[in-house]
């Protein structure tokens, strides 16, 4: 099968969809939008009545030798809804906090004397949420002190805790620290008092920088800052000046995200009534990615993926690396996901029924899902993108077929999102800006390459203008996700 005969059959909306637009300036045109949250491929459903037996199955095997390990555990509590966020469960209650912590270390407790996780190692270990840096000093020295004792860390484990810099104060800090923590990731999203209050995060600029100072000054941790670009209010003048000062404080880290207007969200309704200022558009957006690429590129940092970088030897994005890897991530906790032995995982995004299966002895899944047989394939291809490259060698001296990507690839060169050294094919700065859809096409080409299926389902996707992938939620989730990922791939 040839791709570009397999191109022509589609409509003009599905080679759009798939390819993009030619004769466009690459940075702002090469697509209408953003396709997925991220890329990959969507696996099948596990039967509810088997999926417990499929759990219990796989942790009681011995772990695959030389696997990447890691585990996520979600706090499902906030203090605040910022109102860019459409993934808000629960405000933060001190007798629900208290419960929750129960059921989850109960959760960790039935995993930690299964053979799949006591005969190997995990090398990172990321609490997110939510807010888990809201979590009383009580709570949280008892889940470190589970994850410390029941869990099987290695001796270099990251231990990362996100959250937000209103909860950066000693009695926190001090217990974070002391039992463990070596990694902290905090959602500044900007520096701008103005826009930070409107999104309904709490603290000042001056307030920020102060408590990311304190945090730094203890030199037990790497600090790693998020911000967003494309929120209300945040020209190109505040964007740079959100670099400035983020280069100018003391984090070793960061991560660039571009902002998501979910459809019925707070800031959507509050856009659509014109009470605030509309979003960037996603050609906004394309060039404040363009700025920051540029700003970086001058100063001491060392890209480790599309959107992270870092410039200091104590920050090494351990887990996110290891997690697009395709590595076993065990999920723990409501609203978790993971994936481990072939199988991807959402846990339950609702506590009645995330605390009801774990009293029963149950792994409390909303869904299990057997992933696709070429999911070994597709997350090699998927971490070089996330990288910015692909190189097609390996994958052609591993199956001939997919020597047919040279078409694709060239294509994409013609068209200014990538470049060929000889060797590989490297992301131009328009490519890494759309890379989640040169990452997806790939997926669903090189499904359609070893399965013969040449069927390419349009996919809809409910966001306005300026759409993509933020949530800080959603970027610990595995690639292709069921619930987040790349929905195209299982109608091929």
């Amino acid at each position: 099968m040839k791709l570009e005969k397999m191109v022509q059959t589609l409509s003009a909306e599905e080679e759009a969809l798939q390819i993009g637009y030619k004769n466009a300036d690459p940075l702002t045109g090469a697509f209408s939008r953003k396709r997925v949250v991220h890329a990959g491929l969507s696996g099948r459903p596990v039967p509810a009545d088997q999926a417990q037996t499929v759990w219990r199955q796989l942790m009681a095997r011995p772990p695959a030798a030389r696997t990447p390990r890691s585990a996520y555990i979600h706090i499902p509590f906030c203090q605040t809804k910022c109102l860019y966020c459409g993934f808000f469960q629960n405000a933060a209650n001190q007798a629900a906090e208290d419960r929750y912590i129960d059921c989850l270390i109960r959760e960790i407790e039935a995993a930690a004397n299964q053979p799949q996780m006591k005969d190997g190692l995990l090398h990172a270990v990321f609490i997110g949420g939510g807010t888990p840096t809201s979590l009383s000093p009580q709570n949280a020295r008892r889940l470190l002190r589970t994850v410390q004792s029941r869990l099987p860390l290695a001796s270099d484990c990251e231990l990362t805790l996100e959250g937000r810099i209103y909860d950066l104060v000693p009695e926190k800090m001090d217990i974070w620290l002391a039992h463990g923590v070596n990694r902290v990731s905090l959602g500044i999203q900007s520096f701008h008092t103005e826009i930070r209050r409107r999104m309904g995060r709490i603290d000042d600029q001056e307030t920020v920088l102060k408590r990311l100072d304190a945090l730094k000054a203890y030199q037990q941790c790497s600090v790693i800052v998020d911000l967003i670009y494309g929120l209300p209010g945040q020209d190109m003048k505040v964007w740079e000046e959100d670099l400035r000062l983020l280069v100018a404080s003391a984090a070793d880290g960061m991560d660039l995200y571009q902002l998501n207007v979910f459809e019925g969200s707070d800031l959507d309704n509050q856009i659509r009534a014109g009470k605030i200022a509309p979003a960037a558009s996603t050609s906004q957006q394309a060039q404040m990615f363009a700025l920051a690429h540029e700003f970086i590129a001058k100063r001491a940092f060392t890209r480790l993926s599309i959107c992270h970088w870092t410039r200091s030897n104590r920050e090494r994005s351990l887990y996110n690396t290891m997690a697009k890897q395709g590595g076993d991530l065990f999920p723990f906790g409501c609203g978790a996901g993971g994936n481990a032995g072939g199988y991807a995982a959402m846990l339950h995004r609702l506590l009645p029924p995330y605390e009801s299966l774990v009293g029963r002895g149950q792994k409390p899944f909303m869904v299990l899902m057997e992933q696709s047989p070429l999911q070994p394939v597709i997350n090699m291809v998927l971490d070089q993108l996330e990288r910015g490259f692909l190189d097609l060698e390996p994958l052609i001296r591993a199956d001939g077929r997919l020597a047919e990507l040279e078409w694709l690839y060239d294509l994409w060169k013609e068209r200014g999102l990538t470049q060929h050294n000889g060797v590989m094919y490297r992301l131009t700065v328009a490519g890494q800006f759309w890379q989640v859809n040169i990452a997806q096409t790939t997926a669903e080409f090189i499904q359609a390459l070893l399965t013969g299926k040449t069927g390419l389902a349009v996919q809809k996707i409910a966001a306005q203008d300026g759409a993509a992938a933020y949530h800080p939620g959603i970027k610990h989730m595995p690639k292709g996700h069921p619930v987040f990922g790349a929905g195209l791939a299982d109608t091929l």
